[in-house]
């Protein structure tokens, strides 16, 4: 929700980093789940790498399993591999996060890793396969459910917001002559709700963070700001909560429904769920924070539970790295939207970076010898999002021979201060 990072990075303060030092997880090699496995756990490699400290040690052989065929010429290459992995993420703790964890995947194997703490003060590290608040991740799922309606003849691109929520006449501006697509691909000119939410200063989310949000009062904050050209780029979660309401009434079940029958369950994505108002995170977690000021002294307040109706459908979902990998691989291979319906998210509209729910990223990976010039130019797809206290990663190149999965709970004076650590993971992940 980048609307979202902007108004907590204006209101954020400076704070230190160092009562965050301790020890890290190791990044540890996994094979993909289609090679064999062996029986017994392999951590050898891991362990002469000089990754694996007192603190770490258990859990880099639980995640650690190597094929039977694996030679050691491969078991070299997976060490060199753990190492920049788990370099990557320790710059992204040094950037400003208590604690981050990824899930990188290719042809060559399964990397898992962690840095930073789980929980602000302590030693214990970052579950490796921890849950977190995905954000505005759970726009895509939410277009893949709206996309299948289409090919099932429940709904049409065309077909204009008025006709499918008569309510939304006088409450949302011009929605006579918004459509389907304009809301998938944020081009319906309709404003945005996050800079009307009590977030300036931060403290002041704390006495709603219980509150359950109804998605008509959000709107309503969204339709007192400005509108835009329609058929131009603007980000705007509004169109999203609509179209959350507009797959309730197509199908009699709600959006979270919907979603967990349609996407989650069919995949077999048993970390990822559709919470509602369901303020908990259930099952293993690093802990996220919001910077509080306390007599002109800032403390962390954890943010971890919080009611996700705030979020609502452009921003609910809880998940893993290892079932947004599967779900965004799945995804590009056709197996959750129908084939022919899958540039309307790989094709973003002139202008625009952000399709039907997909964003598009293009990678400069490398330079060429003597020309100063990128040696390649790699094409991915994902998603990012922000969940107050978290911040989430998901992206696949459009071969999907590649995957990159981060997630990471920010801490300090500026939210985008890990922007560039996130950056540098993802392109080492994607690129050949």
């Amino acid at each position: 929700m980048p609307t979202l990072r902007r108004i907590l990075t204006a209101s954020a303060v400076t704070t230190t980093l160092a009562a965050l030092a301790a020890t890290t997880a190791t990044a540890t090699p996994i094979p993909p789940t289609p090679f064999p496995v062996s029986a017994t756990p392999a951590s050898a490699a891991a362990a002469s790498s000089g990754l694996v400290s007192a603190a770490s040690a258990s859990t880099a052989v639980d995640s650690v399993t190597l094929t039977s065929a694996t030679t050691a010429s491969s078991e070299v290459g997976s060490a060199k591999r753990s190492a920049g992995l788990q370099q990557a993420l320790d710059a992204i703790v040094a950037a400003g996060a208590v604690g981050t964890l990824a899930e990188v995947r290719t042809d060559r194997g399964i990397l898992r890793g962690t840095s930073g703490v789980s929980e602000f003060g302590s030693t214990t590290p970052v579950p490796a396969r921890g849950l977190f608040r995905a954000g505005s991740i759970t726009k895509t799922f939410l277009a893949a459910v709206v996309l299948q309606l289409v090919a099932e003849r429940k709904l049409a691109l065309d077909d204009h917001l008025t006709d499918l929520l008569p309510q939304s006449a006088g409450v949302v501006p011009g929605a006579e002559h918004i459509t389907v697509q304009q809301m998938l691909t944020h081009t319906s000119g309709l404003g945005d709700f996050m800079s009307d939410l009590p977030l300036r200063p931060p403290s002041a989310f704390l006495a709603v963070r219980w509150k359950t949000w109804d998605p008509w009062e959000l709107l309503k904050l969204a339709s007192a700001h400005p509108t835009t050209t329609p058929g131009q780029y603007h980000y705007s979660n509004a169109g999203y909560l609509l179209l959350g309401m507009v797959v309730e009434r197509t199908t009699g079940h709600s959006y979270g429904t919907e979603i967990q029958h349609r996407v989650i369950d069919r995949l077999g994505l048993h970390q990822t769920t559709m919470p509602g108002t369901d303020p908990f995170i259930h099952g293993p977690h690093p802990h996220g924070y919001l910077p509080v000021e306390d007599n002109g002294t800032i403390r962390p307040v954890d943010l971890t539970e919080l009611n996700p109706s705030v979020f609502g459908a452009a921003g609910e979902l809880v998940s893993s790295t290892s079932d947004l990998n599967r779900f965004f691989a799945a995804l590009l291979d056709g197996k959750v939207v129908r084939r022919d319906l899958l540039p309307l998210m790989t094709q973003p509209p002139e202008g625009s970076t952000y399709g039907a729910g997909l964003r598009e990223r293009t990678l400069a990976c490398g330079v060429a010898a003597g020309s100063g010039q990128p040696a390649a130019h790699v094409t991915a797809y994902g998603n990012d999002g922000d969940a107050l206290a978290y911040l989430s990663y998901s992206f696949t190149t459009a071969d999907r021979r590649r995957q990159a999965t981060v997630s990471l709970t920010p801490w300090g004076p500026d939210r985008n201060s890990t922007d560039g650590a996130v950056d540098a993971l993802i392109e080492q992940a994607l690129c050949p």
